[in-house]
């Protein structure tokens, strides 16, 4: 099974692995052992990379690595994969093209996973709804609002909006909408008007087009904007985030923010979904 993107999934495949990832916290076994992934990473990847590599090595298995231009070649992917498969067991890529993913998985007897493209992050957004389910287990009773452009996260969020039933608001200047305003889904330009009404508060860095005086003053998260929101509210940045960009340094350092503390779930999660998807449970 491949995980190209969260409709990948339905919302008992996501609680399958959200229960396997809480076995894994428990108990990390060797379940992988004999078992060999390659890795399509670039050098600046820190997080996922991290997590990727760490999860596996912990599981027993082992890890090649190659820098995403490998897939740039002239090559055709069909041909690549079909040599990869002989000697590995999986295949997770992070680069910039989806449809490069799309083409790997197309011709796969492997399982392909996408770690991150321009359009799209399902595991860094998988990983951030568990770690919220777990601190917060009606979850799906909550209001979301994610301030920022269209780009591969907020896109991450509006499908796991409609895969979970997840009320998502999306705040940015016009030309951001992800799509029609829905019963999951709703786009405005004004974030005052649903801070009252928000739960999490999700933010990802800001393009060079948005690095305005304007847009930050309108739209920065800070501390007087995360206390008009509910009881309780966190704040979730997406990383790598600039404090005195998209978030104020002071909120950073607040009891809103819980980013670093999610991020330890990045490991169990995506532990999880390579075990669903080579599917092997524990």
């Amino acid at each position: 099974m491949n995980l190209l993107k969260i409709t990948d999934f339905n919302e008992n495949q996501i609680t399958d692995i959200f229960n396997l990832a809480d076995k894994l916290k428990k108990d990390s076994n060797k379940i992988l052992k004999g078992k060999t992934v390659v890795l399509f990473f670039p050098e600046s990847s820190i997080r996922t990379r991290i997590t990727f590599e760490k999860g596996i090595t912990d599981l027993g298995g082992s890890c090649i690595l190659f820098p995403p231009t490998t897939l740039d070649k002239r090559e055709l992917l069909e041909d690549v994969i079909k040599y990869i498969e002989n000697w590995a067991d999986a295949v997770i890529v992070r680069h910039s093209d989806y449809k490069r993913i799309e083409e790997l998985a197309a011709h796969s007897r492997i399982p392909v996973i996408n770690a991150m493209t321009s359009e799209n992050h399902p595991c860094e957004i998988l990983s951030d709804i568990y770690s919220i389910s777990r601190q917060i287990p009606n979850y799906r009773a909550l209001t979301y609002t994610f301030v920022g452009e269209r780009g591969n996260i907020s896109n991450s969020w509006q499908i796991a909006s409609e895969v979970l039933k997840l009320r998502l608001n999306h705040v940015c200047v016009k030309g951001n909408e992800i799509k029609p305003n829905d019963e999951y889904y709703t786009f405005t330009t004004e974030l005052n008007d649903v801070l009252s009404k928000s739960d999490i508060i999700l933010t990802d860095p800001l393009s060079k087009e948005l690095k305005t005086e304007e847009y930050i003053n309108k739209y920065q998260i800070t501390m007087n904007r995360m206390k008009q929101t509910k009881e309780n509210a966190l704040l979730n940045p997406c990383p790598p985030f600039y404090r005195g960009e998209e978030v104020s340094a002071e909120v950073i350092d607040s009891q809103y923010f819980v980013g670093h503390e999610f991020k330890k779930n990045l490991l169990y999660v995506q532990q999880a979904i390579i075990l669903y998807c080579l599917g092997q449970s524990i």
